[in-house]
């Protein structure tokens, strides 16, 4: 134990007199650590919120009754399975306005509730008799409390002029609903007697067949183990997690380049110890303790900046998720204890991998090999050919994935194969690129020049790499979010067709404003549509109503269509197909689609396929005086006007004050747009951070290793100094070749960038939104992020190169004074 105590305080020294190195190996483990913990702090909060919907009173995660169409049916059936001896429980599900916010409310009946809903929500006996008896309690989360805008114990009135019970607070209530009894809740959604689905306990008999009892009225649906959300949102944590991912292997080239150069410079001290009586094995495991213990300490600090980091993006991804899926996300961060033991596992797992080719071949060298200080350097060709001989294999795993691939798993392993090969790769293509200039140059300084930026690659190629991938990252993202900017912006313009949209409360309320509007002679046209929901094949399908208008037909993003589509639409026995569900389904122009219907099965032939961007659910479009005949209980409560622009601010005025309409309930179409680009903005917030981040990383990794090549360079650069080239000179010339291997590995990336940008367009896109994106080369975009590249690279090698021209010549004259 006292002979490693010693070999420790040797090796600790070589960190006292190479400070600078010491704080690249922590930058490069906390960098690391903090980007990866931040992704995965995000992502656990999101699936604990999942978690607490699918358990809030019977979500996917409990067996269930509904109807076939998904409509509201009658109590009675309750009644009826109840005595068959079904153990089953009544709920009530719709959407109240509160404080012009729009809110899921859902009535239970807690005496009947089943005990094995899992870790829903407990009421305690003592609160059950405040939660039934009048005037009864609207269970809350404490972050939805707050989105209202309301306190405990306050009864907000809703937008029909009921008013809530009290609020209660319940802390592992899922955000975003609000649970009352389900006599209050039939009263607030003026759903008398009805039900939305029971949900089903554990039996303690045999019951009767469902159909016995009920008939086809009600179908059984079984409880998954992941719910809808989860699997829509998947995509989307896949992504965080793969820009973790990737930013994490960027933090560990720093790593690695450092605990190489560690090791080199230690070479001499190794030969020591070893020939002072320490074995190869003591000194390996002195060397691992040291590292771990680095790691461990890296790893707390990487953990705080990771928390940090995942509190300024949680609002992001929250309005994200939100936006784009209808998640309830809650915008303060909580961590369990598990995150903060994988942050400190992963840092040093990342310290061991990116160390080991260094413990390897430590353990591998003989004594005396340790004395040479080129031992390393003297085998980079033959790992330079090995490198792209393992770049070729990658490629050819790439290729055999994207032949055979099928899932979303497949389509990111494209990207991590074909980025980790072109990372293999590009040592040898700069080492291709500095020989064919070496052997174009003719006069003895331009040799040289050449020369050295080749010998000088192998410390630098680390660093390259890290380049090489967030550039290719950034070229990527950045090409794929233009041109989905692009291609959203002018799917809105078709979409939002209508001038002024308007959401009535109710039906009533909808046949009033109609009424209303027909006589005033400043609205152009009415469009009244309407939605409901179906399951089509176990999808869940979102039919869209649209009236038939000259509008529609011209602005409709239609990607295909049959001859006279439109026209086809009318009678009712048509529709058109959102991409994504053409896709699921496999559904084209010509097929049959059955939509069951609560009069029976609704065939529709599909005459056209249509782009749905942002949208997770599979559509379908027919007419809306159709969907009525079929759907008997689609809310007709939406309305579009077309309008002269210069009438549109009286008309909404007029509306706001005739029926008590708020901004929620009627907004003109520039509004509803502006809010829609604000979502697409801020769904891509994340990604950009995460692309700052990356490159940020790459620059500190490229920054890193000039500054800890520094001292190896002056044997290179002392002779030119003593013929004549004068210090600044030298420093320019020292620049110039950073930035001339950071311009190569630049343009390197762009190809590569935009075979990023093709996979993230052609396959993951379409493997986990089923919407394919048409793919637009920015070339303004690709000379920005080149030049920031050379900024970066700029930034980075001024330090290094400042320092050699301000050295003192003392400091080149030791050069040779160590000569032997």
């Amino acid at each position: 134990m006292r002979r490693a105590l010693w070999v420790l305080a040797v090796l600790l020294s070589h960190w006292r007199r190479h400070k600078m190195q010491f704080a690249t190996l922590l930058v490069g483990l906390i960098a690391a650590t903090a980007l990866w913990s931040g992704v995965q702090a995000i992502n656990q909060q999101a699936r604990n919120a999942y978690d607490r919907a699918a358990a809030t009173f019977g979500g996917a995660r409990t067996a269930m009754l509904i109807a076939p169409a998904g409509a509201t049916f009658p109590q009675e059936l309750f009644i009826k399975l109840r005595r068959a001896g079904w153990p089953v429980s009544p709920a009530l599900e719709g959407r109240v306005q509160i404080n012009g916010r729009s809110v899921r409310l859902l009535g239970i009946e807690p005496v009947t509730l089943p005990v094995e809903i899992g870790n829903a929500p407990r009421l305690g006996a003592a609160d059950l008799g405040s939660f039934v008896a009048p005037p009864g309690q609207t269970l809350v989360a404490r972050e939805t409390l707050s989105d209202l805008q309301e306190t405990e114990g306050a009864a907000p009135p809703i937008s029909n002029g009921a008013t809530l019970p009290p609020l209660r607070v319940l802390p592992q209530l899922a955000p975003g609903v609000l649970v009352v009894d389900i006599g209050v809740a039939q009263r607030l959604l003026n759903k008398p007697d009805q039900v939305s689905r029971l949900l089903i306990g554990k039996p303690r008999s045999k019951p009767a067949p469902l159909a016995s009892v009920v008939g086809d009225r009600l179908q059984l649906v079984e409880p998954n183990a992941e719910t809808e959300l989860e699997r829509l949102t998947d995509s989307f944590h896949l992504n965080l997690t793969a820009f973790g991912l990737l930013s994490f292997f960027v933090g560990l080239f720093i790593v690695n380049s450092a605990v190489g150069l560690a090791f080199e410079q230690r070479l001499p001290m190794l030969r020591t110890l070893r020939a002072c009586g320490a074995s190869a094995r003591l000194v390996n495991t002195v060397l691992v303790i040291e590292l771990v213990a680095l790691a461990l300490i890296a790893g707390l600090i990487g953990l705080v900046c990771g928390y940090f980091i995942a509190a300024v993006l949680l609002p992001d991804v929250a309005a994200s998720l939100r936006g784009l899926y209808g998640a309830q996300i809650p915008g303060q961060l909580t961590l369990q204890p598990e995150w903060w033991l994988a942050g400190i596992g992963i840092s040093i797992a990342g310290a061991l991998v990116a160390a080991a080719t260094s413990l390897i071949k430590a353990i591998r060298m003989p004594v005396l090999a340790t004395a040479q200080p080129r031992a390393w350097q003297q085998r980079q060709r033959r790992w330079l050919i090995l490198q792209s001989l393992a770049a070729c294999a990658v490629f050819a795993v790439a290729l055999l994935l994207l032949q055979y691939g099928q899932s979303l798993i497949a389509g990111f392993g494209v990207l991590a194969a074909l980025m980790f090969g072109a990372a293999l790769i590009l040592p040898a293509l700069l080492e291709i690129i500095l020989l064919a200039g070496q052997r174009a140059a003719r006069k003895p300084l331009a040799l040289w020049f050449w020369a050295d930026s080749r010998q000088q690659l192998s410390g630098l190629s680390l660093a390259l790499m890290a380049l090489l991938l967030a550039l290719a990252v950034n070229v990527g993202v950045s090409t794929m979010v233009e041109t989905f900017s692009r291609t959203f912006l002018g799917w809105l313009n078709g979409r939002l067709a209508a001038d002024v949209y308007i959401s009535a409360s109710d039906n009533a309320q909808g046949v009033a404003i109609r009424n209303w509007l027909r006589e005033r002679s400043d609205v152009q046209a009415i469009l009244s549509g309407g939605r409901a929901e179906a399951q089509v094949q176990g999808q869940p399908v979102e039919l869209l109503g649209l009236p038939d208008h000259a509008l529609y037909r011209e602005r409709w993003p239609l990607l295909e269509t049959a001859p006279r589509g439109w026209s086809r639409l009318v009678p009712g026995n048509a529709a058109f197909i959102s991409e994504q569900l053409s896709r699921r389904l496999n559904v084209r122009i010509g097929d049959v689609v059955e939509v069951p219907a609560p009069g029976g099965t609704w065939e529709l032939d599909i005459v056209g396929i249509y782009a749905d961007y942002g949208n997770p659910k599979g559509q379908l479009t027919v007419n809306v005086a159709a969907l009525i005949r079929q759907f008997p209980q689609t809310p007709q409560t939406r309305i579009g006007l077309i309008v002269a622009k210069e009438n549109i601010p009286g008309l909404i005025a007029a509306l706001q004050k005739q029926f008590a309409l708020d901004d929620r309930s009627v907004a003109d179409q520039a509004t509803v747009k502006a809010e829609s680009i604000r979502i697409f903005n801020r769904t891509f917030a994340v990604t950009s951070a995460l692309n700052a981040f990356t490159l940020g990383v790459a620059g500190i990794a490229l920054f890193t290793s000039l500054l800890t090549l520094a001292n190896s360079r002056l044997p290179h650069l002392a002779p030119l100094w003593a013929i004549g080239i004068t210090r600044p000179r030298l420093a320019a010339i020292e620049l110039t070749k950073t930035l001339s291997v950071a311009l190569f590995t630049a343009l390197l990336a762009v190809p590569l960038g935009l075979l990023v940008a093709w996979c993230l367009i052609a396959i993951v896109n379409v493997k986990a939104f089923g919407w394919r994106l048409p793919f637009h080369v920015f070339p303004l975009q690709l000379v920005e992020l080149i030049a920031v590249a050379l900024l970066a690279s700029l930034l980075a090698a001024l330090l290094p190169v400042a320092r050699l021209a301000r050295m003192q010549p003392a400091s080149l004259v030791k050069v040779f004074a160590n000569e032997r």
